[in-house]
């Protein structure tokens, strides 16, 4: 194990949380709150302990798998166990966890809050809410390469560890180069809601917030009724800017590149059926709860994108919906994004590759001599990959459950202890029932809140880098 290099690279991390927080420390010059004292005691701490880890360059940078996956984990609690520092420093969130939690609900851009109200906040505190999303949505450490060469071609292992979906490519030759893409698209995107927003009669507050939360597929707003209260007009853009957020960003590199059939691979056309169909059924079925037609379809179509985006933003209280819309919409909360997105849930691609996985094992039975492979889009899957997705697969399952019943302990009732899980091992943010669009996670008891935390940072990550940090193998030399 590297322990240099990886102390370095959390170094690096730190460095970086240091500028981060720069953003809210200036919204609290601009509106003058006195919170922006708190924000430069953390910053102080992040760059005094980030320099120190990076002062003495590592002689041997090379990292191999279980190094990137070890570096991914302890990275994403370092950055969120100092990002909690301002909301408990300032006493807006007095007790440390319930500050833990919102950070690590930021950072994973999930959304689920232990906050009842975030109106009464000052403002430098909601804009480092929303801005934890726009830093986690691509990825923290993507973001990292994109500026510091960490280690040559052996970055790559990092880059699969914390990139969301079952594979990982570089769209070019060299990872800082892929990275600097990533995020050349993701600012693109950010900045053209943002303007559209403006468009539409927000403050520069509230547009920033809204695009930092929607392009991180977060859902954290600035308004306890989250997006009711604007505009239809504001609404749609949200909607549509959710739905690009969900796609590969490989999709996106592809079109400018004029590969429009590669773009439009299996899993974005998959993707665009199950948010068509979704839409229909539940409009139909939701369509005597409005007043008009287009009305149904426009909260209906904010709702679908936004669970299926794992944003979490809402229109409208989805948890009085009827039962048929409620069960498609838990089940649209499984199913999540596309790979390579800043979505969350479990994926398109992954889950196409277990159902064609397991159609090909009913045919086997059939036809023991048989040699067919999974395919998507012509293309064979490495057994690697096929491995790699019933394993992912199994854990889930064994996770989700054994959360079910640690969170149990509280007493709650089923559906809210389900779809609590659900929210966040699948970076959501609302469930339903107690934990509804209207509802928050303040009521958990501490240990349960812990067993949430784990859960958003083990969905984040895609399970495997948290699952690693508790091997003993991975320790050993």
């Amino acid at each position: 194990m590297n322990y240099r290099m990886i102390r370095n690279i959390l170094g690096w991390l730190l460095l970086f949380e240091c500028g981060f927080m720069l953003v809210p420390a200036v919204t609290a010059i601009v509106y003058g709150e006195s919170q922006l004292w708190y924000f430069l005691l953390s910053m102080l701490l992040c760059g005094g302990i980030g320099g120190l880890f990076v002062w003495k360059k590592p002689k041997d940078p090379v990292l191999y798998a279980r190094e990137g996956f070890v570096i991914v984990a302890l990275s994403w609690i370092v950055l969120s166990l100092f990002g909690a520092l301002p909301f408990f420093l300032s006493g807006c969130i007095p007790n440390y966890v319930d500050a833990l939690f919102e950070t690590v609900s930021g950072f994973t851009t999930t959304g689920a809050s232990i906050l009842t109200a975030v109106e009464p906040l000052p403002k430098c505190i909601l804009m480092w809410r929303s801005f934890t999303h726009w830093v986690g949505g691509m990825g923290v450490l993507v973001f990292v390469m994109a500026f510091v060469p960490l280690s040559g071609g052996q970055n790559m292992h990092i880059m699969k560890a914390e990139s969301p979906g079952p594979s990982v490519s570089k769209l070019v030759p060299r990872v800082r180069t892929t990275a600097l893409i990533l995020y050349s698209i993701y600012l693109t995107l950010t900045f053209i809601m943002f303007i559209l927003l403006l468009c539409g009669g927000m403050s520069v507050f509230e547009a920033l917030t809204t695009a930092f939360g929607t392009a991180g597929t977060g859902g954290f707003g600035v308004l306890n009724d989250s997006m009711a209260s604007y505009s239809p007009y504001i609404q749609i853009v949200v909607t549509v800017f959710m739905l690009l957020f969900s796609v590969n960003f490989s999709c996106y590199y592809l079109i400018l590149l004029g590969r429009f059939k590669d773009a439009f691979n299996t899993e974005f056309r998959r993707f665009v059926y199950i948010v068509g169909i979704v839409i229909l059924v539940i409009t139909l079925n939701v369509r005597g709860m409005f007043d008009t037609l287009g009305e149904a379809l426009r909260h209906v179509a904010f709702t679908v994108a936004s669970l299926i985006s794992t944003t979490g933003f809402a229109t409208a209280d989805f948890n009085l919906w009827p039962e048929l819309s409620r069960a498609l919409l838990v089940l649209i909360m499984f199913i999540g994004a596309c790979a390579g997105s800043t979505g969350g849930g479990l994926k398109i691609s992954r889950l196409l590759i277990l159902l064609r996985g397991a159609a090909n094992e009913l045919g086997n039975l059939a036809h023991p001599r048989r040699v067919k492979r999974v395919t998507i889009d012509g293309h064979p899957v490495e057994p690697e990959v096929v491995r790699s997705v019933n394993v992912y697969m199994m854990w889930y399952v064994l996770i989700f459950v054994g959360s079910m019943i640690l969170i149990s302990f509280d007493d709650h009732d089923l559906i809210t202890n389900f779809t609590a899980v659900t929210a966040t091992i699948n970076n959501i943010g609302p469930g339903l029932n107690l934990v509804g669009p209207t509802g928050n996670f303040a009521f958990f008891s501490i240990p349960s809140k812990l067993v949430l935390i784990f859960d958003m940072l083990a969905g984040r990550l895609e399970l495997f880098p948290m699952l690693v940090l508790f091997a003993p193998g991975t320790w050993r030399k």
